[in-house]
């Protein structure tokens, strides 16, 4: 697997920044210094798709960003600017939308579809549905009150017919037509309808076909709604018939209602999704549907293109997305090495602090969130979080662990917004329990309660359990941190259910039900843990949202720089080439915000009076309360952290935040009254003169922006020189106050950053601390990039130790030595280094930055810096 030396740049595909819009800057990035355009998901997506992740075609590029002919545009800048590609591809699910032919043949054919394979289905039977039917949760009302109303009707496309609904449509099965046509038929007296009526009688819907069967009946399919066409084109006495029949379907509920009744997929409110669905989807989102990628025809067919992409050589590598939701991701990433032949691959894993990426994969590491975090958590003062715990709690009331919070999130969102993947999961462990004797007797909600339990109590996002093998060190270690807890805080549940389950999620007992059940877990508990985690917990925590980061803990407040160290070692002895990445597309904050707010964890004083001086003087916009106070105190660490912002942006973040918390209003049940009152709020307070001025006092009094930006430039110099492969996030080479998406996706103007870039002066010093347009940091990109280009053997070696630092301020610096490079790194306090020393391995040292040479040895910290915040040092060689 390559990938040594390495760095990249993403950039989000969408149709107004496609394939040739991504060439023309090119040229610009290979000036900046990255050796690869990394690129978001670009197979086809559904229409306007702003991202690429809901793919509804796996086997052409995408027309959106502008097709094969784009592409080859892409690929021929790239080739000019000898820069390399990386690809982000989506293994997990596709988008269900009318553009998707696969899954449209689902809808028209069922089970004997030859695409049914392809999608992670229940078809079984149950008490709400009948076997070889999916369920379609797409109507605004009950189905019976949006039929009654006539808004459900029959439409005829050419030789085919349609179910349509509002702007949406579905396929009529083939073999449901014979009353229609019929009917049509005897109106018309035409014998040839009657013959065709007859012949599309016998495509009655199968759930059963053999593959030839199936293909058959998609052929007799094919044939007859052409002659269909034809026919209604060439007689139009025949065309007014079927017309005329249709309209009178769609006149008579009952015989609409007996047509729906016999399709392969059941209509139903969008409410019903949340506790009936039948197919596994990304996270709680119904409009993408899971894959079945661990079938190897299926694998075959989803990535055709992109390994073709990759073995032609116009792609270097791959970036897989949610490898956590995969069945098997050991078994897919050793299929997709072998089918790539071994190509660069780093995968989406959510590392849980303390957990590590299994060893056995075939990658070359993650996408960079553990290394965010470990980079983050250095500049954050540890020894003021009791300080900062008192001003949170006494300004918003809430007393509770950040443990507590995100352990009720996690069993709120499996209550309300997974049920259908608990209920099927219940159903697998009823199954085994007959089996397991001891265990027979419980009750369905018994069984329901533990696996909740348990699966809100696992302390990773979940666990890797594989047919044949014996589970990890690391498997069990994390189940049975599960059951102690569960064991102590429930008393009321059967140990022995527990430990039994708890061994089946470990795949301890044979049988195809039972290792179903185990897989099925972990497909469950790593969407439990993103949603009630990440897009639930982080959104009610708030003492210090800078932690509230993808793969983060924001009850660790902070880590010691020996920690740094260790988890930095061990990079690069074990992944010297994973991705290092400070900001992404999913990233709720980006870097530079992250890195101002941490400036308050060394200011808890000044921080709890201003705090508690803005909600004072906010009071007078609250409605009837609202919003709570614990909104109150996210938005005002906001204001700080991306200051300047404006109404309108910073009213959607809150807007967001306030649904994802699902306290006062969700995303399925809005409360408009507590939202209104919100952005109410958020707008009276950025248009209150006198509160802005006393924000910005704050902030320059403290120097709040000064110090932030000193840590983004430390940040920075950490990312490209630490064991790894840097990757920057789109636009922010220059100062950066996104907030999470879709803030984070807006436009980014190159013709600015081309120009900054090209009018860049020789030193860094003079931009420090007076640059508001971010120059400074696209000056130390730049040159870090370079230098990194240009000592490449530097930047891969796999040696790593930390350089020894005393003195007056020994714990507010970072070093590492990787070899014959050196990088040094302020993380708290103020710029006065003095009684302070660093200790460099023997030899001459030239600085990547300034070009001043220093001796190796017990240096002053101020003199290794010289005139910038950050020192980068590059041995001499003997």
């Amino acid at each position: 697997m390559t990938g040594a030396g390495w760095s990249t740049y993403r950039v989000q595909l969408h149709a107004r920044f496609g394939f040739r819009e991504a060439a023309a800057v090119a040229d610009y990035l290979a000036e900046l210094g990255v050796s690869h355009l990394y690129c978001s998901p670009y197979l086809q997506a559904a229409p306007d798709s702003m991202h690429g992740y809901d793919v509804v075609d796996p086997e052409r590029l995408s027309e959106d960003l502008g097709g094969s002919p784009g592409h080859a545009a892409l690929v021929a800048a790239l080739r000019a600017a000898h820069l390399g590609q990386i690809l982000d591809i989506v293994p997990n699910h596709m988008a269900l939308d009318p553009s998707n032919r696969w899954w449209w043949d689902v809808l028209e054919n069922g089970p004997g579809s030859r695409y049914a394979p392809v999608f992670d289905i229940d078809w079984g039977a149950s008490s709400e549905r009948r076997a070889g039917t999916v369920l379609v949760p797409v109507l605004g009302d009950p189905y019976d009150r949006v039929l009654e109303a006539h808004q459900l009707a029959v439409r005829r496309r050419g030789g085919r017919f349609v179910v349509r609904y509002l702007d949406e449509e579905w396929p009529v099965s083939p073999g449901t037509l014979d009353g229609l046509l019929t009917a049509a038929g005897r109106r018309s007296g035409d014998p040839g309808l009657t013959a065709l009526a007859a012949a599309w009688a016998e495509l009655a819907p199968a759930g059963g076909d053999d593959g030839a069967g199936a293909a058959d009946r998609r052929e007799r399919t094919a044939e007859l709604a052409r002659r269909m066409e034809l026919l209604c084109e060439r007689e139009p006495s025949i065309a007014a018939a079927v017309d005329a029949e249709v309209a009178a379907l769609n006149a008579d509920v009952e015989r609409l209602d007996a047509l729906l009744g016999r399709q392969h997929y059941r209509l139903a409110h969008w409410r019903t999704a949340n506790e009936e669905l039948d197919y596994r989807r990304f996270f709680d989102i119904v409009s993408l549907i899971g894959v079945r990628v661990e079938d190897e025809a299926v694998f075959e067919a989803t990535h055709r293109v992109v390994v073709d992409l990759v073995r032609r050589g116009t792609v270097d590598g791959l970036r897989v997305d949610h490898v956590d939701g995969l069945r098997d991701p050991y078994e897919y990433l050793l299929r997709l090495s072998g089918a790539t032949g071994g190509a660069y691959t780093v995968v989406e894993k959510i590392l849980a602090p303390g957990e590590s990426l299994p060893g056995a994969w075939p990658v070359a590491g993650t996408s960079g969130y553990d290394f965010l975090n470990r980079v983050n958590n250095l500049f954050v003062a540890s020894g003021n979080e009791a300080a900062m715990t008192d001003c949170y709690q006494a300004l918003t009331g809430e007393t509770a662990t950040y443990e507590q919070v995100a352990y009720d999130a996690r069993r709120q969102v499996m209550r309300e917004e997974l049920v259908p993947e608990v209920e099927r999961l219940t159903g697998l462990l009823a199954l085994a329990c007959r089996r397991h004797r001891p265990q027979r007797d419980h009750t369905r909600s018994e069984l329901r309660e533990v696996l909740v339990e348990l699966v809100a109590r696992l302390p990773v996002y979940r666990t890797y359990a594989r047919p044949g093998a014996a589970p990890s060190p690391e498997d069990r270690r994390h189940v049975d941190v599960a059951l102690e807890t569960l064991g102590a805080q429930r008393p009321d549940i059967d140990p022995e259910l527990a430990r039994l389950v708890g061994d089946l999620a470990l795949g301890l007992h044979e049988g195809e039900v039972e290792m179903e059940l185990a897989q099925r877990l972990a497909q469950l508990s790593a969407p439990v843990m993103a949603k009630g985690v990440e897009d639930t917990a982080f959104y009610r925590y708030h003492r210090l949202v800078s932690l509230n980061e993808v793969g983060g803990d924001p009850g660790q407040f902070g880590r010691p720089v020996t920690a740094f160290h260790s988890d930095t070692a061990a990079t690069a002895e074990r992944w010297p080439t994973s991705m290092l990445t400070l900001s992404t597309h999913d990233t709720k904050r980006s870097a530079d915000v992250r890195a101002r707010l941490n400036v308050l964890s060394e200011i808890p004083g000044p921080w709890a009076q201003a705090a508690d001086r803005w909600t004072a003087m906010t009071e007078r916009y609250r409605r009837d309360r609202w919003p709570d106070p614990n909104a109150v105190y996210l938005l005002l660490q906001t204001l700080v952290g991306a200051w300047p912002i404006d109404a309108d942006r910073l009213a959607a973040f809150m807007a967001k935040a306030a649904r994802e918390a699902k306290v006062h209003t969700s995303w399925v049940d809005p409360v408009a009254d507590y939202e209104d009152a919100l952005e109410a709020f958020v707008r009276s307070i950025v248009g209150d003169p006198s509160f802005v001025d006393d924000v910005r006092r704050f902030l320059t009094e403290h120097r709040v922006v000064e110090r932030g930006r000193r840590n983004s430039l430390a940040q920075c110099t950490l990312l490209v020189t630490a064991p790894g492969n840097p990757d920057l996030y789109q636009g922010c080479e220059l100062w950066d106050s996104s907030l999470v998406d879709p803030d984070n996706r807006r436009p980014v103007d190159y013709d600015r950053r081309r120009r900054l870039l090209g009018d860049l002066p020789r030193t860094g010093g003079e931009l420090v601390d007076r640059d508001d347009a971010g120059r400074v940091k696209l000056w130390l990109l730049h040159r870090l990039l370079q230098h990194r280009r240009h000592h490449s053997s530097l930047y891969t070696s796999v040696d790593y130790e930390a350089l020894r630092v005393t003195g007056r301020r020994a714990d507010d610096a970072v070093g590492f030595c990787r070899g014959g490079l050196a990088v040094v790194v302020p993380r708290l306090g103020p710029g006065d280094w003095s009684a302070t020393e660093v200790t460099l391995p023997p030899g001459r040292w030239t600085d990547g930055l300034s070009g001043a040479v220093i001796d190796g040895g017990r240096r002053p910290l101020g003199e290794v810096f010289g005139g910038f915040p950050v020192a980068v040092l590059a041995r001499e060689r003997a």
